[in-house]
């Protein structure tokens, strides 16, 4: 008799997972390869937070916390939006998560009933669609362009029908694209007007390179903000996010956090505590990621690639690919294969028109997106059509 497996699972595989283990398996069977296929900083996390971390194990502080984090974390976190953006909240508001991840989970499930519709920008970050389906909302996709930065507005908004949420992201991943003070102020003007929950994804805070990114906290003290200590803070493995959460909400994310999580994991939070106190380390890291995303802006053209999204922030380039391909999953598979370059298909972040796209994340070492860049030239032009 087969059993049943709950539709809950029927959800897209998500591609960069599925091609970091794709390129796993050529590494481990001798191959070379060059990660550009995961958003994970080539630095590990600075020395203060081994340091913190070991002190903490010396210690023994390994019990559980409450489920919302250790009171010095969520203050700390607060702290961190009066330092980094002149902006006053209340610890209260504070939620430790594991990872932005489960505060996705918190957030969505404490937001949103099941057949509620939630409109979110493509392309775009995949989990965010896959973990509404799965809860059963449904995902209005928002065909953004590039003339728009790839960010929704509030006229595309409109001409998709009622929605009860709004999922932005600034910087975005896949494109590195941003919104600007007044364009997030007008979306959460529209949010405002019609009842409709407004949440920021603010994951690459920190990693910009022409101008800061806004936080959403300070147009609308109502949004539901996440972020996390993976990207610019470089604690990948450690599984530490947070959300900020309207006081209307916190004791429904508290009961579900009680249930689905018990509490964020201990060690990372000890740990996470200094890291805030690392900026110097962590902006040496910024620095080697503009390096970084001035090769590939110089280089994919050579090898091929056409329209590059502007790249504001994060550590991705989103590029078309037309010259080289006409389906983006053939072209990774063929450059992971020839050159030992791992780069992830458009499809993980635009379901209709990513088949015209590749995501390259610059995050990893110098010499390593230097020397994928010289090999995407070389194969280009082993391969001109």
């Amino acid at each position: 008799m087969t059993l049943k497996i709950s539709k809950r699972a029927e959800i897209a595989p998500f591609y960069a997972m599925e091609v970091l283990r794709a390129a796993n398996a050529r590494a481990a069977a001798g191959g070379d390869v060059l990660h550009l296929e995961i958003g994970e900083p080539g630095h590990g996390a600075p020395q203060k937070v081994i340091e913190a971390a070991q002190a903490a194990l010396a210690r023994g502080e390994l019990g559980y916390t409450e489920s919302l984090g250790l009171p010095a974390m969520r203050a700390r976190i607060a702290r961190h939006y009066r330092d980094f953006y002149g902006v006053e909240i209340d610890p209260a508001r504070v939620v430790v998560t594991t990872g932005a991840s489960g505060g996705f989970i918190l957030a969505f499930l404490a937001a949103f009933d099941a057949g509620d519709r939630v409109a979110l920008a493509e392309p775009g970050y995949p989990a965010y669609r896959n973990i509404l389906q799965a809860l059963g909302v449904e995902v209005v996709a928002l065909a953004t362009e590039a003339s728009d930065g790839f960010q929704p507005t509030p006229a595309v908004l409109e001409r998709n029908g009622r929605v009860d949420g709004l999922i932005v992201a600034s910087p975005s991943n896949p494109t590195g694209t941003m919104l600007g003070r007044d364009q997030l102020a007008a979306l959460a003007g529209w949010c405002r007007q019609r009842g409709v929950r407004l949440i920021s994804d603010e994951i690459y805070h920190g990693i910009t390179y022409d101008r800061p990114a806004c936080t959403a906290l300070a147009v609308d003290d109502r949004a539901i903000v996440a972020n996390s200590l993976s990207k610019y803070f470089a604690m990948t493995g450690w599984r530490l996010g947070w959300l900020v959460v309207p006081p209307d909400l916190i004791d429904a994310v508290a009961r579900l956090a009680q249930s689905l999580y018990i509490s964020p994991p201990t060690l990372p939070q000890h740990a996470g505590l200094v890291v805030f106190d690392c900026r110097a380390a962590l902006d040496e890291y910024v620095r080697s990621y503009a390096r970084n995303r001035a090769v590939l802006l110089e280089r994919l053209p050579e090898a091929g690639f056409g329209a590059l999204a502007p790249a504001d922030g994060a550590f991705y380039i989103y590029a078309e690919i037309a010259e080289l391909a006409q389906d983006s999953q053939s072209l990774c598979r063929r450059l992971l294969e020839e050159t030992g370059v791992a780069a992830v298909p458009g499809i993980d972040f635009d379901r209709q028109r990513g088949h015209r796209y590749v995501r390259f994340s610059f995050a990893g070492r110098e010499a390593d997106i230097a020397e994928a860049a010289t090999r995407l030239v070389a194969w280009r032009g082993r391969n001109r059509r």
